[in-house]
């Protein structure tokens, strides 16, 4: 069902009501050759409920007032007789009721599924990607740099002295801290750049289509502003930095491992510095 979902999605805006229309009009043309007496209103709900979810709630409003109509035409076409004009008048608004209680039905839950996957992939507390979020691009971009063989970076960022921010001015002061380095790591990124935090103090940035070149003028530049942000407000942390350069096929999981072993050697010899390196293929 899933695989169905992500091939259906495909389909371009601009076909679906064009989809929808041919349905009906399908739908009315065998629901007249089969006769009123067969039952056909399932069928009819089908444009309704793909227009709905797949392109906008107006398209699918008007996809429903076609249903409703076809579905009466037909009705009339197969010799089907009413003991009272009124009755004919009844079912077909009957009819469009439904379609269009469906149309908002399923357009609500689209709604909804779309904020619960924004919630489920982003920081609560600092707006930007979280840790689920960042593992499923990173996947996506090794998967690129195979197929395109082009580099990228990975940045594993953390806040030295961090703890003692929340042990001396508390934990709200922390979590104001967290939402202005995020800010800040955001505002002297690209656009095409992911920034998560990946927990507690820890932040992690993807560069996509960057060589170790780029990557070590992108990140000083982000250390550099993260430092006098700092500095400026009177923070007393700095940043320990470690950053690996993928070419090739690298295993994520120990790409990553590598980017956070360098960030630790950095804290452990000094802190505030920033540690490169590129990954070697012959690990992959």
């Amino acid at each position: 069902m899933k695989t169905l979902f992500k091939y259906l999605d495909k389909i371009p805006k601009t076909i679906v009501p064009v989809i929808g229309v041919i349905s009906v009009i399908l739908l009315g043309v065998l629901d007249y050759l089969s006769g009123y007496e067969m039952a056909f209103s399932m069928f009819y709900l089908l444009p309704v409920v793909f227009v709905s979810w797949f392109d906008k709630r107006n398209h699918a409003l008007l996809i429903s007032i076609l249903s409703a109509v076809t579905w009466m035409s037909a009705d009339i076409s197969a010799g089907n007789v009413y003991s009272h004009p009124l009755i004919l008048v009844w079912n077909t608004t009957m009819r469009l009721g439904f379609f269009l209680l469906a149309v908002f039905a399923f357009s609500e839950i689209k709604k909804l599924l779309g904020v619960e996957q924004t919630f489920a992939r982003t920081d609560f507390l600092t707006d930007i990607a979280n840790s689920r979020a960042f593992y499923e691009l990173a996947k996506i971009e090794i998967d690129r740099s195979v197929r395109f063989r082009r580099p990228f970076t990975i940045a594993y960022i953390d806040i030295d002295d961090f703890k003692q921010i929340n042990d001396t001015l508390g934990h709200s002061k922390g979590d104001n801290l967290l939402q202005s380095i995020a800010k800040t790591i955001k505002d002297n990124t690209r656009s095409m750049d992911i920034v998560s935090r990946l927990g507690g103090d820890e932040f992690a940035i993807l560069f996509p289509e960057t060589n170790e070149t780029n990557a070590k003028s992108a990140i000083t530049k982000v250390q550099q502003s993260l430092l006098s942000f700092v500095k400026n407000n009177n923070w007393p942390v700095t940043f320990s930095i470690g950053t690996v350069t993928c070419y090739e096929s690298c295993i994520l999981d120990e790409l990553i491992k590598e980017a956070d072993t360098l960030m630790y050697s950095v804290k452990e010899s000094g802190k505030n510095r920033i540690e490169y390196k590129i990954y070697s293929p012959q690990k992959c």
